[in-house]
């Protein structure tokens, strides 16, 4: 059996996640201050996956990054970069799909907090991120670990997406979730079989450790 798939998969959701907790974190922190009509607007755009089918979502990164036009075009002649049928393009495609899997559950969770935790942090002279890292952050460690473990567990399983843009290239931009649907339009059930049990079983092990890890911190908070 060709554990290249899975592989792929696991090594797509990891750079996802990381590049969104760096991206995440503080757009969140910036959403959650003060409302304003511009901010309204960012939430709106970030929300969007969740409400557009993958395939739509996919096929406006297919126009807009293929080599053959506008913004894909300009970056394949000067930088030499193409999205299309690339894993970059899938880690792109990632990114964007499961932004709002991160930013949410961080943005409610800075939300949550009491505002006395930054005032106190700039009365001893914390700059702002000073304030972001030592102070915030440690007091919203649940979320952010949730945020993560769902970050990485949507982006294990999409399909629609991954397939607009990165086709289905061996050991390129076959991730399991393609292999399944292969296996499947082949067949093969073992095949999709053996694929499907791996990602539940991930996903399910990741999940309930969310689960213990939240209902240890309920049981001994954070002093």
């Amino acid at each position: 059996m060709d554990l290249t798939p899975i592989w792929l998969t696991l090594k797509l959701a990891a750079i996802t996640t990381l590049i969104l907790l760096a991206l995440g974190l503080p757009l969140a922190y910036r959403l959650s201050k003060k409302r304003s009509f511009f901010k309204i607007v960012i939430e709106a755009i970030i929300t969007m996956p969740l409400v557009l089918p993958p395939s739509v979502l996919g096929f406006y990164l297919l126009l807009a990054f293929s080599p053959q036009r506008g913004l894909g075009k300009w970056l394949s002649e000067v930088f030499n970069v193409q999205f299309v049928f690339s894993f970059q393009g899938l880690v792109l495609a990632s990114v964007i799909y499961s932004m709002p899997f991160m930013i949410s559950p961080v943005k409610s969770a800075f939300q949550q907090l009491p505002l006395s935790l930054s005032q106190a942090s700039y009365t001893l002279g914390k700059s702002q991120w000073q304030t972001l890292r030592y102070v915030l952050l440690p007091n919203i460690k649940p979320s952010l670990l949730t945020a993560a473990v769902l970050t990485f567990a949507h982006t294990l399983g999409e399909f629609g997406v991954v397939l607009m843009i990165g086709g289905n290239i061996p050991g390129v931009t076959r991730v399991a979730s393609i292999a399944v649907y292969d296996s499947v339009e082949q067949q093969d059930y073992p095949s999709a079989n053996y694929y499907s049990l791996i990602l539940f079983a991930i996903t399910f092990v990741m999940v309930m450790g969310v689960f213990i890890y939240n209902k240890y911190q309920v049981k001994t908070p954070l002093a």
